[in-house]
């Protein structure tokens, strides 16, 4: 089929570009302006289809003009094509097809880029971290939202799948958290009407403070990118070794176990953790001491790269909290 010149097509990138400082997992976001004031954006740049060679050196050459990042770990997650993305379609008209990368670096100063800022990723998802318990705002907020949504459906049956689905994703009626069902919490909130984006997506009358109660609101469906990208690197530290990309060349077994936990939205036990580590030969001692831990000093340790060839799935893991 012939694709209809009435119906304008642009592609561009997008890139989820995350750190973990400080125990915090944060990412690269351009803040919003003027009516947009409480949207921000992931970092986009448009693809020329003629000119250039590969998807992922046009992000890293962009990545890099605009805000002096040098991008290591790189991987494609999904092509976001909704017909109706946001503002989008009141603006051009065009089409919009944005393919978006997740991206790991070491967070290093302010970015070049005057309106691009480093922000917390719970920020924006709220609900994902758990590392201290269930978060109040679940229990007294989100529950109670659910609970409404559940009610106000049509029918006994359709009572029961809102309820089935919510208990699965949010771990509600004995069902288990799953951390990775990052994406299918963001999509449930949506859809049941309770994040800022629903409402502007719908032209619904817009509530007075876009980032209360659940989290910050981004533009387009820039929180949708950053819910895949976090489920997708929940999942993959138990499976490959990108946690490593996060930290600086040596690091002690607390620093490695502090970014896991920020990452996950779940903490771990100490001494399991560090057993799982060293029992998986994913590190190794490199006979030098860290001195600036406020008590005794810690070993430091690198990651064994020999890991890659001895093992399919050398991932981190995530023992009990």
């Amino acid at each position: 089929m012939s694709p209809d010149p009435a119906s304008p097509l642009s592609v561009g990138l997008n890139a989820v570009i995350l750190a973990v400082t400080e125990e915090r997992p944060r990412i690269l976001v351009v803040e919003g302006t003027g009516e947009s004031a409480h949207a921000d954006t992931l970092p986009f740049g448009p693809l020329d289809p003629r000119g250039d060679r590969t998807l992922e050196l046009t992000l890293r050459g962009w990545v890099r003009e605009r805000t002096g990042l040098e991008l290591g770990y790189v991987e494609q997650l999904y092509t976001f094509g909704d017909r109706d993305r946001g503002f989008h379609r009141a603006t051009s008209g065009a089409r919009v097809l944005s393919i978006a990368y997740l991206a790991l670096v070491r967070e290093t100063g302010t970015p070049e880029a005057d309106n691009a800022q480093w922000k917390d990723v719970y920020d924006f998802l709220p609900w994902e971290d758990w590392r201290r318990g269930d978060p109040p705002l679940v229990r007294n907020t989100v529950v109670p939202a659910l609970e409404r949504w559940i009610r106000s459906a049509d029918g006994a049956e359709a009572k029961r799948e809102r309820r089935l689905r919510a208990e699965i994703t949010f771990g509600l009626g004995g069902s288990d958290w799953d951390s990775d069902r990052v994406l299918e919490r963001y999509e449930l909130l949506y859809g049941a009407g309770l994040v800022h984006e629903a409402v502007r997506d719908r032209g619904l009358p817009e509530p007075p403070d876009p980032e209360l109660p659940l989290g910050r609101a981004m533009a387009l469906d820039h929180r949708r990118m950053l819910a895949t990208a976090l489920g997708r690197i929940r999942g993959k530290i138990r499976y490959r070794p990108v946690v490593f990309e996060l930290l600086p060349p040596r690091f002690t077994l607390l620093q490695l176990q502090r970014v896991v936990e920020a990452l996950a939205g779940m903490g771990t036990h100490k001494q399991n953790f560090r057993r799982l580590v060293e029992r998986q030969g994913l590190v190794e001692g490199t006979g030098s001491l860290e001195s600036r831990t406020g008590g005794r000093p810690a070993e430091l340790f690198r990651f064994r790269k020999e890991v890659l060839r001895e093992r399919r799935t050398p991932g981190v893991g995530l023992p009990g909290r």
